[in-house]
């Protein structure tokens, strides 16, 4: 196959992202007629079709396959341009997904710096929120760069480093637990008592009550909160038992607006960085003497942010003593 005609791969890469040949062509700054051209430039180079043209618009397989060429062309072109210091005619986004608990508490501090970064050099970060044990299907998709999983396995031509472990604790607040489970939450009764659940992917408070009560899929009553900020608050005002990451339910316990349920139970999900490798750093063969070490990638940049953010604030490993 020839090489694969840049603008044509920026269409179709436009087109996943804004759903819609309208939106697109605004992301690109040209017409509707130009996006559709390219498209079909490129369909009739490949000789697959890699659009559905429903609403909103949907890649078939091979879109897909090209759709993850694309976002790592995008990612070296705005390495490139990092590199020479030359200014892009547009500005390049990073997409990276992560689960909504790590954003809600530590993802945002880590990748500050990188944002101003970014705002110097024509790059732009896009954070798309999944759950923690999809976001890495979002990798394998080509929707975006990197991802925060709980998926250990990398996939090919990818790396992985692990993060750390996110701690999670039940809590609900005081005036509930008084007037609905005032003789404590047990087998018996966690069943007549309302969960806080984020959406219907989330199972970790289903998790939670099989380790406080060894019951093997339990069935509970649900109220839907699709906010990691927003379920804690509902459980502060009392919608029930919210099983949250500690790091955003000890603030919350220390001015005593929650209170722990069953404190000596909780569940430790690691978590793993993952990212196409675009010929940074973690790609390079190994240097010879006197040469200069290569420039890290943004992607390895990210990386980096990410694993010093998450060192500072998730549960690491306990280092194993000298024999």
């Amino acid at each position: 196959m020839n090489l694969l005609d840049p603008a044509g791969l920026d269409c179709l890469a436009a087109l996943a992202e804004a759903g819609s040949f309208e939106r697109a062509a605004q992301l690109l700054s040209i017409t509707q007629s130009a996006v559709s051209q390219r498209l079909r430039s490129l369909e009739t180079e490949v000789g697959h079709l890699l659009v559905v043209r429903s609403r909103p618009l949907q890649l078939t397989e091979p879109g897909k396959v090209l759709l993850r060429y694309a976002r790592q062309l995008q990612g070296l072109r705005a390495d490139a341009a990092r590199e020479l210091g030359a200014s892009l005619q547009r500005e390049e986004r990073l997409p990276i997904a992560v689960n909504a608990d790590s954003l809600a508490t530590w993802v945002l501090p880590a990748l500050d710096p990188l944002v101003h970064q970014g705002q110097r050099q024509g790059f732009s970060l896009e954070l798309v929120v999944d759950d923690q044990d999809f976001t890495h299907d979002r990798l394998r998709q080509g929707e975006v760069l990197g991802c925060v999983t709980t998926v250990a396995q990398a996939l090919r031509g990818c790396g992985c480093q692990a993060l750390g472990a996110m701690r999670y604790v039940a809590v609900a607040s005081p005036l509930f637990l008084s007037r609905q489970v005032s003789q404590g939450l047990h087998a018996g009764n966690f069943s007549q008592v309302p969960f806080i659940v984020f959406n219907r992917k989330d199972d970790m408070q289903a998790q939670w009550v099989s380790r406080a009560f060894g019951v093997r899929q339990p069935r509970l009553r649900e109220r839907f909160v699709p906010s990691s900020e927003a379920g804690a608050r509902a459980a502060v005002m009392g919608w029930g038992i919210a099983v949250l990451p500690e790091l955003l339910a000890q603030p919350l316990i220390q001015r005593e607006e929650l209170a722990p349920v069953r404190p000596e139970v909780w569940i430790d999900v690691a978590l793993y960085w993952h990212h196409w490798r675009l010929g940074g750093a973690d790609d390079a063969c190994p240097s010879t003497p006197g040469a200069d070490a290569p420039s890290p990638s943004l992607l390895d940049q990210l990386g980096q942010a990410l694993a010093q953010g998450a060192h500072a604030a998730l549960r690491q490993p306990e280092a194993r003593a000298a024999g």
